[in-house]
């Protein structure tokens, strides 16, 4: 079964609708983060989400900690999903499905080291789904995401077969590695940014070279 695709950073009405067009099944849209590209206002990731269509995933990217700051980060933007970019500091899991009932939670692990299997299968009790990212929460400067690196995908398989929630995959993927990365990590979602982009914007021929790579 080939993955669902997440195409991240989209940063307008028209990038949603093109990645649409071209088989996402969701779209991240990036909340304010202390680094990485495709930062956009709360008030248009509330747009994105409003027209997103029926079956398909509108994932908020928030860098809050607390359970308290997510659930007041996403009742200004009403998606479907949202996804924790760093760890959960203050209040449970539980405390935001209790608030936000529905809305799914995917917590990302940014694979690191033997560590980050730890880590994930000891959230994977609380959460919807992970996203294995490359980023580096241990900078001066926090790295969430979009840094546009691959990870040790063999590090990601372990944690994929010792979890038993979805996993989605993300980190330096594209057209070129992305039936290695398949093959390797088996993942149940696969999530780019600037691997379909150039300078910046959401680019219709490595859309479609990645989506052919993909079939």
């Amino acid at each position: 079964m080939k993955p669902r695709v997440k195409i991240c950073c989209i940063s307008s009405k028209e990038e949603a609708k093109l990645a649409v067009a071209y088989g996402a099944s969701a779209l991240g849209l990036v909340g304010s983060m202390p680094s990485g590209p495709g930062i956009i206002s709360n008030q248009l990731i509330k747009e994105i989400a409003t027209i997103t269509p029926p079956g398909l995933s509108s994932f908020l990217l928030t860098s809050e900690t607390s359970a308290s700051g997510i659930i007041a980060h996403h009742k200004k933007v009403h998606t479907s999903t949202i996804q924790l970019v760093d760890e959960l500091r203050s209040g449970t899991y539980q405390d935001i499905r209790n608030e936000l009932p529905g809305v799914k939670l995917v917590q990302v692990i940014h694979v690191i080291d033997k560590k980050s299997i730890e880590q994930a299968v000891h959230i994977s009790q609380y959460v919807d789904a992970v996203l294995l990212d490359s980023g580096n929460p241990n900078l001066a400067i926090k790295e969430l995401g979009g840094t546009g690196r691959i990870h040790n995908w063999d590090l990601s398989r372990t944690i994929r077969e010792e979890i038993d929630i979805p996993l989605f995959l993300a980190g330096g993927l594209n057209a070129a590695n992305i039936g290695k990365a398949i093959e390797c990590v088996q993942p149940y979602g696969v999530d780019l940014c600037s691997g379909v982009r150039s300078n910046g914007k959401l680019d219709e021929t490595k859309l479609r070279a990645f989506f052919k790579a993909l079939s």
